[in-house]
């Protein structure tokens, strides 16, 4: 039992992300909110608790069938294809939402021992409230969430705060100085080491004792007959002879 339920876990996860503190407790409000002020279909002989139930009802139609929806638009059909991603989010909602409204009905008011409304009566109420789902979700299936970009993690043994930019590193001593847009920080680190914690931000090793940037280049000079990249702090980092052909291939040099 104990090595199933992680597994279990980790399937509903993504479903558990979407109940957040402030969701349940609007939905605990919204429920009863509901339940007091609208009775379906204007049948006013339902009691306060089966008007809640029929709500509470609604609300968990809504979430699975908008989550099911998105959840198979993510996985049959190409982002690229975005007028076809809509038109499939909708056509799945109406299929699920309308029927699923008509059955919850039938229960609810055949449990209370009335009669209940006729599958014509439902279906438009079906369709009006799975066309609001559809507006209210649809940005969720058709433009997923922008990703934050991830700081290298060589930011972290910066000055606390620091929110520049770093356009090199270079070996002195036992040391490495990452010059920034700030000014030039010294840390203690082996310089591969410091390389290795820019990722994921692309950059090239120009000197056994240099790595910059690739997007603080800004271009190439000659100077006595060596090879320099200019930055664009106006430093001028050495091109040796070993990385020269690395740097030609990046179209650098």
């Amino acid at each position: 039992m104990r090595s199933v339920l992680p597994s279990v876990m980790s399937k509903l996860s993504p479903i558990l992300a979407h109940f957040s503190l402030q969701r349940v407790l609007a939905g605990l409000v919204l429920v009863p909110l509901l339940a007091y002020s609208f009775a379906p279909f204007h049948d006013m002989d339902l009691s306060f608790p089966v008007r809640l139930i029929f709500w509470a009802g609604v609300i968990a139609l809504a979430l699975m069938t908008t989550w099911v929806a998105g959840y198979l638009v993510r996985l049959r059909v190409s982002e690229s294809a975005v007028y076809l991603r809509d038109g499939v989010f909708a056509l799945l909602i109406l299929c699920q939402f309308a029927p699923a409204l008509w059955v919850l009905t039938w229960l609810v008011f055949t449990f209370n021992g009335t009669s209940a409304p006729g599958l014509m009566t439902v279906m438009p109420y079906g369709v009006m409230l799975a066309m609001g789902l559809m507006l209210v979700r649809q940005r969720d299936v058709t433009q997923p969430e922008e990703e934050i970009p991830q700081l290298p993690r060589l930011y972290r043994r910066l000055p606390p705060g620091f929110e520049g930019q770093i356009y090199r590193l270079t070996v002195r001593d036992h040391s490495v100085d990452v010059v920034t847009s700030d000014g030039v920080f010294t840390i203690r680190s082996r310089f591969t080491d410091a390389i290795d914690e820019m990722d994921p931000v692309p950059g090239h090793c120009t000197h056994r004792s240099h790595w910059v940037t690739e997007a603080a280049i800004l271009g190439v000079e000659k100077q006595d007959g060596k090879t320099f990249l200019k930055l664009c702090n106006d430093d001028f980092v050495p091109v040796s002879r070993k990385y020269r052909p690395g740097l030609e291939q990046a179209g650098l040099v």
